[in-house]
This record gives C-alpha cells, sequence and structure tokens, in this order.
C-alpha cells in the first residue's frame, strides 16, 4: 500500500502539472530566467494556490482529506483551480508568452472545467485524467519518445488508485478517457 500512496502523491495533478510546465517553457522561452519566471508563475497559479485552499479546506475540516473523495467537496476548490488558471491564462497571454506557454495553460483550464462539470454529476479520477493528459501533451509538445517514455505512468497511477480504493474501475478508466479526450480535441482546434 506504501507504494500506491507515494505514486498518488507524487504524481498528484497539482504536483504533475507542476513539473510538466518547467520544460514547456524551457522549450518556448528565449532565456533561463523567462523560462523560470514563466514556470513559477503558472505553477504558483494553476497548482500551488488551488492546492493551499484544498489544505486550509481540509484543515477547517471541510474537505475530509486532500484527495477529496467526496465528490460535493471538489466543487469549491474546482472553483478556485477555474479561476486561478484563467487568471494565469490572461496574464501569460498579457505578458507575451508565446503560444506554446498559452496552449499549456488553456489545456489546463480545459481539463479543470471538464473534471469540475462531470462531478457534479460523478466522480472520476482526476489522477488518471492527469496522467493520460500528460502523456497527450507530451505528444503534442515532444513528440513520440517522450510520450512512450510517460505511458507507464499511466499504468502506475491507475493501479495505485485502484490498490488505495480511492476509485472504481470504471472511474479511473473514465479519467484516462477524459484525459486523453480533452487534449486532443484542444490540440486539434488551437
Amino acid at each position: 500500500m506504501y507504494w500506491a500512496r507515494l505514486v498518488s502523491n507524487l504524481l498528484s495533478p497539482p504536483l504533475l502539472w507542476a513539473i510538466m510546465a518547467f520544460p514547456i517553457m524551457f522549450k518556448e522561452a528565449e532565456s533561463t530566467e523567462q523560462a523560470l519566471a514563466w514556470a513559477l508563475f503558472y505553477g504558483v497559479m494553476v497548482c500551488l494556490l488551488p492546492l493551499l485552499y484544498v489544505v486550509w479546506m481540509v484543515k477547517r475540516g471541510k474537505i475530509t482529506d486532500i484527495h477529496m473523495r467526496v465528490r460535493q467537496q471538489r466543487i469549491r476548490p474546482f472553483i478556485v483551480s477555474i479561476t486561478c488558471t484563467t487568471i494565469a491564462w490572461w496574464v501569460l497571454r498579457f505578458f507575451g508568452a508565446p503560444a506554446l506557454v498559452n496552449t499549456f495553460t488553456l489545456f489546463s483550464l480545459a481539463q479543470i472545467v471538464v473534471m469540475a462539470i462531470i462531478t457534479l454529476v460523478w466522480q472520476i479520477s482526476m489522477h488518471a485524467m492527469s496522467i493520460s493528459g500528460a502523456v497527450v501533451a507530451a505528444l503534442a509538445f515532444f513528440g513520440p519518445l517522450w510520450a512512450l517514455l510517460l505511458l507507464p505512468l499511466v499504468v502506475l497511477v491507475s493501479l495505485a488508485r485502484l490498490k488505495l480504493q480511492k476509485h472504481t474501475p470504471a472511474q479511473v478508466v473514465a479519467g484516462l478517457i477524459v484525459g486523453v479526450i480533452v487534449p486532443v480535441v484542444l490540440f486539434s482546434v488551437v
């Protein structure tokens, strides 16, 4: 069970997206300073602030645990995430971030919005959605080799969520499907 908890924590959606921001920003930035500034801004707005909100809500007893097993407890954190990510997207656009940086931020926003909508009626695995979305993003931004290197993590994260009994198999599969469909649709439109 230890391995599953470790995998779930290390590859949690906020941490995964924050890590992904660095190679994407470095790919597009004109300087190391610019890449670090964009990646850190993205990480704070899209990942850290919503995560701090969840931690605060757990400490107040409004959310039972950081992984938000209770579907209804996910609504407010999704609103915070959507707000922060929207602000990040507009700020990055305003300051002239390259198209790829804006596309990655828009990808994050689309994933969060779709998850929030689904959460109104059902709970699917955000972990599974994030890791499968990361594979599609790696394919789109860096090519098939990087996507293939990340592919085993999809299986690992899925098994971890099932081992921890955080989701049913249907919820994990639905997360994987949404994680693939949202970026494929977004990247084909943008």
